[in-house]
């Protein structure tokens, strides 16, 4: 697998990786349809180092998927433009991780139950007063959107990411000019 061929943007700190994953909300889930490519956004989360995404069965996604497990997920967070008196040089300030490997579907309901718990500590935190019992993860897994609902672990294989850093002194505001 190729690296980062920009090396000066690269991002090779773990703990900066993890967490820019764990406070990112879009991914975007990439995967091999045939000879097409396909790629949905997607919420996800990123927890004991592996990343988690569901949705019901019978769509597209789950399709080819089963069909061609190798993905890629890609998460990029845009910071702002980075202005230069060049305008050549004006650029984008920016993070992005790209995470390699295959998209397993869960059955084991103690992994289900605590990747949809952190999926509602992600983006509903606080919300519910009490911990996701595995009773409704059970039903939700069979029943919910009028059919069964699929949790999927990435365990990555390879993972790369870059980074633009904003430069606060150049970045554009509107009315801003040379």
């Amino acid at each position: 697998m190729d690296g980062v061929r920009y090396k000066m943007r690269e991002v090779l700190d773990k703990s900066k990786i993890e967490t820019f994953l764990q406070q990112a909300r879009i991914g975007h889930l990439g995967m091999v349809d045939g000879h097409l490519p396909y790629v949905v956004p997607l919420n996800f989360v990123w927890t004991n180092g592996k990343l988690y995404f569901h949705g019901a069965t019978g769509g597209r996604r789950n399709q080819v998927v089963d069909a061609n497990p190798e993905v890629c997920f890609t998460v990029c967070e845009e910071y702002g433009t980075i202005t230069d008196p060049v305008p050549a040089k004006t650029d984008t300030a920016y993070m992005s991780v790209m995470i390699f490997g295959k998209a397993e579907p869960i059955v084991d309901l103690d992994e289900a139950t605590h990747m949809l718990q952190e999926m509602m500590n992600k983006y509903v935190p606080g919300y519910y007063n009490r911990p996701l019992p595995k009773q409704h993860v059970e039903k939700y897994r069979s029943a919910v959107f009028g059919g069964p609902v699929q949790v999927y672990r990435i365990d990555p294989q390879h993972i790369t990411a870059k980074e633009n850093p904003i430069e606060e002194e150049k970045m554009f505001n509107p009315g801003k000019t040379v």
